[in-house]
């Protein structure tokens, strides 16, 4: 390959710029009181916040971290348990300005899967809606190659950023997040009501399952319930955990 673009760190992908490591947030699927998911979520080295090691994050290293993040996020999940639960997912964020040729960046995470006999069926990839996209048709043909590859994918953040319902048009993922922001305090709040039911209504429409993120209290839980939501992911449920899985006795 071509070293100008890249693609010669697919080979590897234990090649890290910086050091981190991960927490595991459960989404739990609330009508079956099982786990649904599990979300990696960068940490420092001893559990530092995301921020301490995003901030170092630069067009010079962003390609390799990206690369080490999906190596790493399957390693420790699986260091942590993972096969050995029951259809239980590994969430996993990627950066969409570090895919330079989507069939070929997602080497790597397929040959990790691989290794650790690890069914890329229970991998999500998801992004943030806050990403600029400045080229959408090119981010939604990245997400059905990983489609294509047998992932599930997912929007983060529905709701706050700049791709959400352009991205919709041109690609349906498997999940959307809703956005913490409108998550808080929707139980009390019409406005806010408004627009999570329009959201959960064109989820519902497109074939999308929803995720509420970010639930803090039971009033949010319920109103999300009565809609006719089952995946949630939040404080009520779990704290993300150190290099650890949640199990679902303890979230559910």
């Amino acid at each position: 390959m071509d070293s100008a673009s890249g693609c010669t760190i697919c080979r590897d992908g234990n090649d890290a710029p910086l050091e981190f490591s991960f927490a595991y947030q459960p989404i739990v699927h609330l009508g079956s009181r099982t786990i649904y998911a599990h979300e990696a979520l960068v940490r420092g080295p001893q559990g530092e916040s995301a921020g301490s090691v995003l901030q170092r994050i630069d067009d010079a290293n962003r390609y390799r971290f990206d690369q080490a993040c999906r190596v790493r996020a399957i390693e420790a999940a699986c260091e942590s348990g993972l096969r050995e639960r029951d259809h239980e997912r590994l969430s996993i964020n990627f950066l969409p300005h570090a895919v330079y040729r989507p069939e070929v960046c997602i080497q790597t995470t397929l040959r990790t899967a691989r290794e650790h006999r690890l069914d890329v069926r229970d991998i999500i990839f998801e992004v943030t809606e806050g990403e600029r996209i400045d080229d959408g048709p090119w981010f939604a043909e990245i997400l059905r190659e990983y489609r294509r590859q047998g992932f599930l994918t997912a929007i983060d953040d529905f709701g706050a950023g700049f791709a959400g319902l352009r991205l919709l048009a041109d690609f349906q993922p498997d999940l959307i997040k809703l956005d913490m922001d409108l998550v808080r305090g929707v139980d009390r709040q019409p406005a806010r009501q408004a627009i999570a039911r329009s959201v959960i209504r064109m989820a519902q429409e497109l074939g999308i399952a929803l995720v509420a993120e970010g639930v803090e209290s039971a009033g949010e839980r319920d109103f999300f319930l009565h809609e006719g939501v089952e995946l949630f992911q939040g404080y009520l449920f779990a704290r993300p955990q150190l290099r650890a899985l949640a199990r679902a006795g303890d979230c559910t």
